[in-house]
């Protein structure tokens, strides 16, 4: 009887098993912890690795299988493995999803008991080199997901570069051999993914046109503002068909060249080079106060004055979160994208939220930052990127891109910022620090119009395109040698001549804190600090060479060195003896009639009467020689 029984236990129990234990598929009744590794290869490939740990949280049923949800990503490669052991892994393809059904190899029953496992695949599309930087774009987690806890591990090879950008910011960063590990956590990936850049800089080509004529019947002076120096670029210049009359930098720091018009006359100009966009900021000329106070002015754009625009910059105050407001209160309306769109402003930008372009996103952000004490202003320029919906219009036409910068006491330089892209990318950070990808053309702050931005200068109806911008190298020519050329002023004798000193920065960059030196004879006389000077610039110097005793203080040279170049000019110093002789001569001669006259060696009005006798004898031979006319013949 008791064998009985226990045999009866036996099958009922299996029976129980049959009728209560069910083979399941992993998105049933089980929670899934997941840390998923992104390794970057120095050749830009991607190794992905999904380590799962897979919870049963009943327990009368089992996983069997895993099915892993790829959204617009090609895997190669694909292995999926638990404890050492290589899992059979079948994929699939579902319009734009990628399936990966792992299947396990051992059944694991009971609450609480886990299936551990991974998978990995391969993949070139997550890291991709644009021009000069590596970009990483990690997709984000979907919103459905049902994990418990998902972290993202993130490992970079420290041979591609220094962080250029990255957001958001990682939980942390750890670095050992070679290697760059960030970490993340759910929150931090599953609104916007990861975007970075590795690499010191980033390098645009760019072919710009400019159409300049004057209508009117006399010479005239025009100006077209050229792509400057930032303290986030630095521009090279290939070539300026024709050449500037002279190039000078206003006050925000615009390189505006000056061009000579005969009447009537028309000129094409063409601007060939490259820009080096920098991912920190680099050592550059400070604005002044008077720069900065003006940049916290109104403008018929900039109402800092209006009650709501004063009301909501006071709530705010710091420039964070401002950037955080625009982006978040303006939509992005993508009909209004055309050439010659009207501007809206900035109140008109609060009051119309939902129409919104680059233009509205940076009025209002100048208008609150300058309402509330921080200085801002406004950039043109071009930005790169392969989203279509926020992609300029300047592939097809010549419609550019707009972006605020403020003024940062603590770095005590101009931070650019998009809260445009911020907006349709979805919250992706380009605040903290600005992607490689934004080429400034003008800057204004005293001006929301002037100076116009290449495009802008065209004639006739149907305009081409004038603005060509795409990734590019450095060039081989990255360093300006100065000319310099001497003209001698002849001055008043016995007073010192003048040298006419004309030092010009033929390209193809700027020159900066450039200080020519004046040598008199090998001595260093003077110098002159030039802060910047431009491509095509000049400036003019004066170098007075002195007039002394017997040329005793006056040089045999006078040399002129900036940078690496030198020119000596001969003085006039023989000139300058020769004077002195003169001048003892004419003294002593002086001195000695003094002395002839005070002896009565010489009467003065003996020498008088025979002046004026000599003078009569003169005027009498003139009338003698004078042809009397005939009489007349009657």
């Amino acid at each position: 009887m008791k064998i009985l029984k226990v045999l009866s236990g036996i099958v009922l129990a299996i029976i129980f098993a049959f009728l209560f234990i069910h083979q399941a598929s992993a998105q049933g009744e089980f929670i899934t912890d997941v840390n998923v590794e992104y390794r970057v290869l120095e050749g830009g490939g991607v190794t992905v690795t999904h380590n799962f740990t897979l919870e049963n949280t009943v327990s009368n049923l089992y996983a069997t299988s895993y099915r892993l949800v790829l959204d617009n990503i090609e895997p190669s490669d694909v292995k999926a493995s638990k404890e050492g052991r290589a899992l059979r892994v079948e994929q699939a393809k579902e319009g734009s999803k990628t399936i990966l059904t792992v299947f396990f190899d051992d059944t694991v029953v009971g609450k609480g008991k886990s299936q551990i496992f991974s998978v990995s695949f391969n993949n070139s599309g997550f890291a991709t080199r644009t021009g000069e930087v590596w970009e990483i774009s990690i997709p984000r987690l979907s919103e459905d997901n049902s994990f418990r806890s998902y972290s993202l591990s993130l490992i970079i090879p420290t041979s591609l570069g220094n962080e250029a950008y990255m957001s958001p910011k990682p939980d942390s960063l750890k670095q050992e051999a070679g290697l760059n590990l960030y970490k993340f956590g759910k929150e931090s990936v599953e609104k916007t993914g990861i975007t970075a850049g590795f690499g010191a800089f980033q390098v645009f080509s760019f072919d710009l046109s400019y159409h300049l004529e004057n209508p009117i019947g006399k010479k005239t002076t025009t100006e077209i503002a050229l792509p400057p120096d930032t303290a986030l670029q630095k521009v090279y210049f290939q070539e300026i068909t024709p050449a500037p009359k002279n190039v000078s930098i206003d006050e925000d720091g615009n390189w505006i060249a000056a061009y000579e018009l005969e009447p009537r006359e028309r000129v094409d100009i063409r601007a060939k080079g490259s820009v080096q966009i920098f991912a920190t900021v680099r050592p550059f000329p400070k604005p002044t106060k008077e720069t900065l106070a003006n940049d916290l002015k109104e403008t018929q754009y900039w109402q800092t004055s209006n009650p709501v625009i004063k009301d909501t910059a006071r709530r705010l105050q710091t420039a964070k979160q401002i950037y955080d407001f625009v982006a978040k209160t303006l939509s992005y309306d993508y009909e209004r994208v055309r050439p010659n769109v009207e501007r809206m402003g900035a109140v008109e930008a609060l009051n119309s939220p939902k129409n919104a372009i680059c233009m509205e996103f940076t009025d209002l952000f100048i208008a609150l930052a300058r309402s509330a004490g921080i200085p801002a202003r406004e950039v043109n320029g071009f930005a790169y990127t392969e989203n279509p919906q926020i992609q300029p219009l300047s592939l097809v036409a010549d419609v550019l891109h707009s972006w605020p910068e403020y003024w940062s006491d603590e770095s005590k330089s101009w931070i650019p910022i998009d809260p445009t892209w911020a907006s349709t990318t979805g919250g992706v950070d380009y605040f903290t620090k600005l992607d490689l990808r934004h080429f400034t053309f003008v800057v204004h702050g005293k001006d929301p119009l002037k100076p116009y931005p290449p495009g802008s200068y065209k004639l006739g109806s149907n305009p081409q395109k004038d603005v060509f911008v795409n990734f590019g190298q450095l060039p081989e020519e990255r360093i300006s040698h100065p000319e310099i050329t001497v003209v001698p002023q002849r001055g008043i004798p016995f007073f010192g001549s003048k040298l006419a000193v004309n030092i010009k920065n033929p390209g193809p960059v700027a020159l900066y804190d450039l200080q020519p030196h004046i040598y008199f004879d090998n001595k260093l006389s003077s110098k002159t600090i030039i802060e910047v000077l431009p491509p095509y610039a000049s400036t003019k110097i004066q170098v007075v060479v002195p007039f002394s005793f017997l040329a005793k203080d006056t040089p045999n040279l006078v040399k002129i060195v900036a940078a690496d170049k030198e020119i000596s000019v001969p003085t006039f110093k023989n000139q300058v003896i020769i004077y002195n002789l003169i001048i003892v001569f004419v003294v002593l001669a002086a001195v000695i009639i003094f002395v002839l006259i005070r002896l009565k060696k010489i009467n003065l009005s003996i020498i008088g009467k025979r002046y004026r006798d000599l003078l009569l004898k003169i005027r009498n031979v003139k009338k003698d020689s004078i042809p009397k006319a005939p009489p007349p013949n009657n």
